[in-house]
């Protein structure tokens, strides 16, 4: 949403129909989208924003006036997937607010919704001290701090735990050591032998070494939900429409199937639907959509 220039939200949610598209992350409650979204199907995964979070780890009312105001409110004819509680935050300085913020939105929720609506937090894959080979996968000290209470806390309430994926990341930061072929999905056979895993893609290696960290963490049933994965199509290295176009359309084939540790569907967020040009940072960050704001594709992808 961080552009001037992007559709109303109506035509967003046309969009994401005609292109078969069921679900939708919102990175803080709009009401304009929550709006658009009623009695359209499309599933809704909602962030707390990050700078709420203080607020409602401390206060039980805070949390409820938060869930009646974006949830309630717009509940049942949006359907609610999951919440998001913070974004990135584990390490740093919110981190310690996350676990009571989850706790006070769940008990919001009630019984009423809460079987429907699972709670968690979103982390980057920062949050692994080591990640190679994936069976070895931990968290690392910093992280493991929050992580700990919060993968057991996950374990009790049946929620996953929604992780950004980024190969594109892993890559920009050491292609000497990492090909592109294997960080978008294109590589011809196995580069990673792990036991008797073989891994032929990095996107797999780094979900299966977050999976390898929740189980020593004591949350081996915790699932994962990608909550993010994209590729730039310009701005900076190796960020092209062709390097973006592949990644992501393979992505969608590929994810249908799972990892070597745990074949079988994984649900995942293709970050993002947009260019934004308002989005700072790296000039990479205007360039993560599958949609020009004029709504025309950046490439094709098929949902």
């Amino acid at each position: 949403m961080l552009g001037d220039n992007l559709p109303q939200p109506s035509d967003v949610v046309s969009l994401y129909k005609s292109n078969n598209i069921g679900l939708m992350r919102l990175y803080s409650p709009d009401g304009g989208a929550l709006n658009a979204l009623r009695g359209s199907g499309i599933q809704v995964l909602l962030d707390v924003p990050n700078e709420n979070l203080q607020n409602l780890a401390s206060s039980p009312s805070a949390a409820s006036d938060w869930v009646q105001t974006n949830v309630r409110a717009y509940s049942p004819d949006v359907k609610f997937r999951y919440i998001a509680v913070g974004n990135e935050v584990i390490p740093g300085d919110n981190a310690q607010y996350v676990l009571d913020a989850m706790k006070n939105i769940n008990n919001a929720l009630g019984n009423d919704l809460g079987g429907q609506i699972k709670v968690s937090t979103s982390v980057s894959t920062g949050v692994i001290g080591v990640s190679y080979p994936p069976s070895q996968g931990a968290f690392s000290g910093d992280a493991m701090t929050y992580m700990g209470p919060i993968v057991q806390y996950l374990a009790s309430t049946n929620a996953p735990l929604l992780v950004n994926v980024y190969p594109y990341f892993s890559y920009k930061g050491n292609p000497n050591s990492i090909s592109l072929q294997y960080a978008t999905f294109t590589s011809p056979s196995t580069v990673v032998q792990d036991g008797s895993l073989n891994y032929q893609n990095l996107f797999d290696a780094m979900v299966d070494s977050v999976y390898a960290a929740l189980s020593q963490a004591g949350g081996a049933n915790v699932p994962i939900v990608v909550s993010e994965s994209g590729w730039p199509s310009d701005g900076g290295f190796a960020a092209s429409v062709d390097n973006a176009g592949t990644y992501n359309a393979n992505l969608v084939k590929h994810v249908g199937g799972g990892t070597p540790r745990k074949p079988g569907p994984l649900e995942t967020y293709v970050f993002a639907m947009f260019n934004e040009d308002q989005k700072t940072g790296d000039p990479t960050e205007q360039h993560f959509g599958l949609f020009y704001p004029n709504q025309q594709p950046v490439y094709p992808v098929s949902f």
